[in-house]
């Protein structure tokens, strides 16, 4: 049997937390890490920019993005800008009419509301030519955004941790320690910056950090470092009651506890929701009221939204399927009449399921660069561990209209006639991959270490919520049981989809076997019947899952969550 701490060491090593001042502020429930807002590149311009125009009583305009990153961000701004003056409005783009990020028809809106200054949220770093534009229009412009600058920036006021040295506008200014803030981590250092700046309340502060835990695990960055503290202490926020509408929302999707797990896979589908099938304005108006009217009736809203996009998602993920032919190493679909909200997330699912890089292309109504009415599509992508979508398009920049996003997602605009182009690119790219790692394309199973059933013990899985936050980056730690026996079998549910059993094994004393059994109590979802042999049979398997800790009528207890169960070799 190994130690408790030993297991918990082992896990860390493996994550890269090697010091004892490591583990001590990643193991920390009141973590430190964290930056000067003013060591990112054009801050102090931004903020006096911002504190001037409120002065000056000029109309503020936050503009976000719609997806829970965007949502969460706008609202985070809004509690600097709300302290400054009650003259400013949000406005987030239709994904559907516009698109993502700044453009021209959105720009002429805002000045029609008679916006004097646009401060953007989780875009705008490499809008050029709307920056430009707004600016020729008589508008002042603050950029604050997280995505990746390569050759092109937005003139002006740029606030994004990922600004190459070379665009920096404040000399001798060294990167920021932290480049994997999520669009609302940037909205939250403005904010820091803001109110060291104009004297505001730490309350502003923090009552802003429940937002930036979701937009951060929404947004799906690495939670170490900065992002890490951001999340810690922006749970610890959402779960005091502080914002009325998330935690309407959370009782309302059945959340008794915000983690990040839970928000990652029922908080934010049900943001980003709003924005896939109507508008994002509706998440917004949520987390920016306290009248419980409107709280009752946007959260009905979000869950009929989530509802739909199910649906839709459901019967557009079968239908993709079957244009698959299985040979491709790169997955590009076009769909003419899939719904454009959900196909990021068909293009996720088959990419786990195929365990490819997949682009969805769907047609847009957006106007192209040149005079001949040339149809143009919309794409989104998703891709695997061990292949930059981004570098990749990158590569191939002349083919699109815009294109943006990070290494495992991106999104584009582009004309149909280059859609061909496009395909055969991708896929020479992923052939000359394949040829410098052959391996690329294999599934490969990841687990921090093995142990035995009688390691699996309350003490344990009270240790391993230490390690939460979980994401990406820092995923919930996976063990291996080898060569176990499966005894006390029961099938759950109407369907028998789900499985209880144990996983036994010999003890060892002493270095000899004796009688005496360890049992692991496992549960198996969804999986049950496809696992059947296996769970039946006699033979000795390897199970693979992670250790949940749960109280259940004031008792503790632990169960092993399989994920993966194989036939011992």
């Amino acid at each position: 049997m190994k130690k408790t701490e030993e297991i918990i060491n082992e896990i860390l090593n493996k994550r890269g937390i090697l010091s004892d001042e490591d583990r001590e502020e990643f193991l920390s429930v009141r973590p430190k890490r964290t930056y000067d807002p003013f060591l990112l590149d054009s801050m102090k311009a931004g903020v006096d920019l911002l504190i001037s125009a409120a002065k000056n009583g000029e109309h503020i305009c936050i503009y976000g993005d719609y997806d829970a990153d965007g949502v969460t961000a706008s609202t985070v701004m809004a509690c600097g800008v709300s302290e400054l003056t009650d003259n400013w409005f949000f406005y987030i783009p239709s994904r559907f009419e516009e698109g993502y990020g700044l453009n021209i028809s959105a720009i002429d809106k805002i000045i029609e509301q008679g916006a004097d200054l646009i401060i953007t949220v989780d875009c705008g770093c490499v809008s050029q030519k709307e920056v430009k534009y707004a600016t020729a229009k008589g508008l002042k412009v603050i950029v604050t955004d997280h995505h990746n600058i390569e050759d092109t920036i937005a003139d002006g006021i740029v606030i994004d941790p990922k600004k190459p040295q070379k665009f920096m506008l404040e000399d001798g200014k060294e990167p920021y320690p932290c480049q994997d803030l999520a669009g609302c981590g940037v909205a939250f250092k403005f904010l820091q910056a803001l109110q060291r700046t104009a004297d505001l309340p730490r309350k502003v502060l923090n009552d802003a950090l429940d937002m930036v835990a979701v937009g951060t695990i929404g947004d799906i960055v690495p939670l170490r470092d900065e992002n890490r503290t951001l999340v810690k202490y922006g749970l610890e926020t959402a779960n005091s009651g502080r914002r009325v509408s998330l935690s309407r929302l959370a009782k309302a999707i059945s959340i008794e506890e915000m983690t990040s797990t839970n928000i990652a896979f029922a908080v934010v589908p049900h943001i980003n929701a709003t924005g896939r099938m109507a508008s994002a304005m509706s998440a917004v108006e949520l987390f920016n009221t306290t009248d419980e009217r409107i709280i009752d009736e946007k959260v009905n809203a979000l869950i009929g939204y989530n509802r739909q996009r199910k649906n839709i998602q459901e019967d557009a993920f079968r239908r993709c399927n079957e244009l698959i032919k299985g040979n491709e190493d790169f997955i590009l679909l076009s769909i003419g009449d899939i719904h454009e909200g959900i196909a990021g997330i068909v293009a996720g699912k088959i990419k786990d399921q195929y365990y490819r890089p997949a682009i969805i292309v769907t047609p847009s109504e957006e106007k192209g660069r040149s005079n001949d009415d040339a149809a143009l599509l919309k794409g989104t992508g998703r891709s695997i561990d061990g292949v930059d979508i981004y570098d990749l398009l990158n590569r191939h920049s002349e083919l699109f209209i815009r294109f943006g996003g990070h290494s495992k997602a991106c999104g584009f605009l582009m004309e149909e006639r280059n859609l061909e182009i496009l395909r055969d690119s991708l896929n020479r790219d992923v052939e000359v991959l394949l040829a410098e790692n052959p391996h690329l394309l294999n599934r490969t199973v990841s687990i921090d270490m093995e142990i035995s059933p009688e390691d699996v013990t309350v003490e344990l899985a009270k240790e391993l919520k230490k390690i939460a936050p979980f994401g990406e980056g820092n995923p919930v730690p996976r063990f291996m049981m080898k060569k176990v026996d499966i005894r006390n079998l029961a099938y759950m549910g109407s369907d028998h989809t789900h499985a209880r059993f144990s996983a036994c094994a010999q003890k060892e004393s002493r270095g000899q076997k004796d009688e005496r059994y360890s049992y692991a109590e496992c549960v198996l979802f969804r999986k049950a019947q496809e696992m059947k042999p296996l769970l039946e049979g006699d033979e000795k398997v390897d199970v693979v899952g992670n250790i949940n800790y749960q109280v259940w009528k004031g008792q503790e207890r632990v169960q092993f969550i399989v994920e993966i169960i194989e036939k011992s070799a």
